[in-house]
């Protein structure tokens, strides 16, 4: 298959400002150009140049696509802002969002934005896979939402009998929840608007709150971003002016992040509004049972840019090395692999780059970025080539990053115009979290990949606090440690949380691949989970992975001494796991501490002998 030109990206420079006391601020030397006053405001655009251009399209019950061009996107916008209006949603009282990405997830959306309120996008998660719905309730009685969103009355019932829904509107759009009583949404649908959505609409500027987004947080209850329109446009210019190949063409997406998130909800989802593309709404996730779902929507749609965290990129490529056509296909529209959300194992990146050398005759360009919530998100792009995962880019336009001596490594702190005003109704955290420069303490780090040219690019260093020193001194990059052994034992290794602070050596409380620990033990898929992680085949190929990497990292920061496999799923209740699969070290930590203490006792039954001699492992089930 011949490839496509090379993608058009920004230069590669930086400017580098010299701080007193060691402290570095960087720049870029593009200057940020205008951007829109409103996010709705290219609807508005689109819905006039290309009426009949597709805007979002999803899987319907029967598996066809239906979708929404920009022309009906934007009557349906303007009928929702009416009908918001009219149920008194307002900058006090937001509109909240329960359920997952869909047609209409997104032009609720908008209709806020289009009259200048806030809307709340929650993790499904807080609803469905809560047990206690304390998170659920946290953030609703944040809010103090005006109208609920949920798509399904009838599948989201139990949450929402856990809520005071006294003088609120509820709106969905199938099932009908007990006891509850619920507007349809087609009947706001039906709203004919009136000169008051163009008047409000007229009213939305920058400074305007656009979204309150939720943090997962590493401790405590979930944090309420305040995400402005200056936030969201400026982030937009940002990413053309280093990407200018998104604008040659309307972009195609085939994604799945959640919009709730950051990442899905505002890098995503408005890059396919600023520039006029297609966004098909993946129902699939990352996760056992539910890939197969995005695989089959990658057969029918070749994307433009391919999006996705680690996680994802790890089950998809076995389907594309082993099916040729499947792998021609993927790659056959695309001009670049993106990866963020967390660092990407090195032999994941060589499987892409190896499958697009068979598809296109050319390495596809792999890019990232790094950014928060509270940065709309995007702080750090990679416009340049890169040979190696870890390297988060260089700060966009309009973005000044701080880096500032800490606990031996180089913290990210960020000032612009897409940096939050602070946490919705939580003054106190705003204040904690800005320095006396105005510059956003984001608790990450990062270090130059090549000391003596900026120009090449930062690494990703890992959290600041997640870092921790063994007895003898020597610093350990929790981050660093967990994604080698990922890599190192992919078939073996879903995930991992570092352990070893104030001990000898590392340990690693392992979340188990159990599909790649079946394949590995040859049993049938009825063997319990016992038996799978207790099978000699298993334990001896662990042991040989994870020898290798103690002998290609000697030293005591890097090398891994011991391991236990945990056998009960983590808790997203006690803030363990998030709902897009990232595990929080800090609260794994805390709460199986007594795992901590089996691992390093004197009689701890799993033990990796790192020099590859006789040793033996067993897998110890949660306490």
């Amino acid at each position: 298959m011949a490839g496509r030109a090379t993608p058009e990206f920004a230069p590669a420079r930086v400017d580098v400002e010299q701080l007193q006391g060691g402290g570095l601020v960087l720049r870029s030397p593009l200057k940020l150009e205008s951007y829109a006053a409103n996010i709705c405001s290219y609807l508005v655009d689109w819905a006039e140049q290309a009426p009949e251009r597709t805007f979002l399209a999803e899987r319907s019950v029967t598996s066809d696509w239906r979708s929404v061009t920009y022309g009906e996107a934007l009557v349906s916008v303007r009928a929702l802002a009416q009908a918001l209006l009219a149920h008194g949603v307002s900058e006090d009282r937001p509109l909240m969002i329960l359920s997952d990405n869909s047609i209409e997830n997104g032009l609720l959306q908008l209709a806020a934005m289009f009259t200048g309120f806030p809307v709340s996008p929650v993790s499904p998660a807080y609803s469905l896979m809560s047990r206690d719905f304390g998170k659920l309730k946290h953030v609703f009685d944040l809010v103090r939402p005006k109208l609920v969103y949920a798509s399904n009355g009838e599948l989201f019932n139990d949450a929402l009998m856990a809520l005071d829904l006294d003088g609120i509107t509820l709106v969905v759009k199938e099932g009908v929840p007990a006891g509850i009583e619920a507007v349809p949404i087609d009947e706001l649908l039906a709203t004919k608007p009136t000169s008051a959505v163009d008047a409000a609409f007229s009213r939305v500027g920058p400074e305007t709150v656009a979204k309150i987004l939720f943090t997962s947080g590493s401790t405590g209850m979930p944090k309420g971003v305040i995400n402005t329109q200056r936030m969201m446009c400026s982030n937009q210019q940002a990413i053309i002016q280093i990407w200018p190949f998104i604008t040659r063409r309307p972009p195609i997406l085939v994604d799945w992040l959640p919009w709730n998130h950051t990442f899905g909800g505002n890098h995503n989802f408005n890059l396919i509004l600023r520039n006029g593309g297609t966004l098909h709404i993946d129902a699939g996730k990352p996760a056992p049972g539910m890939f197969q779902t995005t695989v089959d929507n990658l057969r029918e749609i070749s994307p433009t840019i391919y999006f996705n965290v680690p996680r994802g990129f790890q089950m998809l490529a076995p389907y594309l090395e082993q099916d040729a056509e499947f792998r021609d296909h993927f790659f056959s529209n695309l001009d670049t692999i993106f990866y963020a959300a967390a660092a990407l194992p090195q032999d994941l990146w060589e499987r892409f780059e190896k499958l697009s050398l068979a598809a296109l005759g050319k390495k596809i360009a792999m890019t990232s970025a790094w950014g928060l919530t509270e940065s709309a998100p995007l702080a750090t792009g990679v416009h340049f080539p890169i040979a190696r995962a870890g390297v988060i880019g260089l700060p966009v336009p309009g973005t000044e990053l701080k880096m500032l001596p800490s606990a031996g490594k180089l913290e990210l702190r960020l000032r612009g115009p897409n940096i939050t005003p602070g946490y919705f109704r939580r003054d106190d955290l705003t204040q904690e979290a800005f320095d006396e420069d105005g510059f956003y303490r984001t608790g990450d780090a990062g270090k130059f990949a090549d000391p003596d040219d900026p120009s090449q690019g930062i690494l990703f260093d890992g959290r600041v606090a997640e870092d921790f020193k063994l007895l003898t001194g020597s610093w350990v990059s929790t981050g660093m440690v967990r994604v080698a052994a990922i890599s190192t034992c992919t078939a073996l290794i879903q995930d991992a949380v570092v352990t070893g602070h104030d001990r000898d050596d590392i340990g690693l409380l392992i979340i188990p691949n159990v599909a790649g620990i079946t394949k590995i033990a040859g049993l049938g898929p009825d063997a319990s989970l016992s038996d799978l992680l207790g099978h000699e085949k298993v334990r001896q190929t662990l042991r040989d992975d994870l020898a290798a990497h103690n002998a290609r990292h000697p030293a005591s920061s890097t090398r891994i001494a011991r391991v236990l496999l945990l056998t009960e799923a983590l808790d997203i209740d006690a803030g363990e796991i998030t709902d897009k699969g990232y595990v929080n070290q800090r609260a794994v930590l805390e709460r199986r501490h007594t795992l901590v203490e089996q691992l390093y006792s004197n009689d701890a039954e799993v033990i990796l002998i790192d020099s590859g001699t006789d040793g033996w492992l067993k897998t110890a089930a949660d306490t």
